[in-house]
């Protein structure tokens, strides 16, 4: 059995979450800062940035610096999502097949909702492991802890690993301890700390990253 661990961020990685579902989550959150914070939306809709820009999370933000309770937030700003939102692509499930070794998911979002896009996908059981926001502690990506716990919880060695992601502050993160980095974008340019760039997580299908797979050792 091979000791590689294939390491998928969810939204934007696995599926297209910008096309229905990232605006819709944005527009929630941005409410739930207005009423919680008795803010304007303008003012609402800039904070909410500026959290996602210097935490990589909105939610730790707010956990920080008003004291938000991080389940009922979550709670709140996912509750709006429906099957038709998720876009599938049916030959996802036979690439997760292919793949040697353990695979999971390391997400932002709550485990809730992890499930169930995981289940319109209908990929839910290709993964031995979901590592939610509420997994890390509510150590959202990049947060160094967040990986750490993840690779306590996964009980293997960062070198070991190989992150699939869209987010490059997460990548920066996961190249610092060690694993192998998948960057998920059609941006030419990549970054030293990337490894590999993919413009859909199915060209991994005909990418020299699959071919090496096969080849680790077990």
């Amino acid at each position: 059995m091979s000791r590689r661990v294939w390491i998928f961020d969810l939204d934007d990685t696995l599926h297209n979450a910008s096309a229905h579902i990232f605006p819709v989550m944005n527009q929630a959150m941005t409410r739930y800062i207005m009423q919680s914070l008795d803010m304007e939306e303008a003012a609402a809709h800039q904070l909410r940035q500026h959290y996602w820009r210097i935490y990589g999370a909105t939610l730790k933000g707010l956990m920080r610096h008003h004291g938000v309770n991080p389940h009922h937030f979550l709670a709140e700003t996912h509750a709006f999502l429906t099957d038709d939102m998720v876009q599938t692509t049916k030959q996802l499930r036979q690439l997760l097949q292919r793949l040697p070794g353990r695979k999971c998911i390391f997400t932002n979002a709550p485990r809730a909702y992890a499930m169930r896009v995981l289940n319109v996908l209908g990929i839910a059981d290709c993964f031995s492991l979901v590592f939610s926001v509420e997994s890390s502690r509510f150590h959202a990506k990049p947060s160094v802890r967040g990986f750490q716990l993840l690779l306590r919880q996964l009980q293997c060695r960062a070198a070991d690993c190989t992150m699939f992601e869209d987010s490059l502050p997460a990548l920066m993160t996961a190249k610092r301890l060690g694993m192998r980095t998948v960057w998920i974008s059609r941006r030419l340019h990549k970054p030293n700390f990337v490894q590999y760039r993919l413009s859909h997580v199915l060209a991994l299908t005909h990418s020299p990253l699959k071919k090496a797979a096969h080849a680790f050792p077990c």
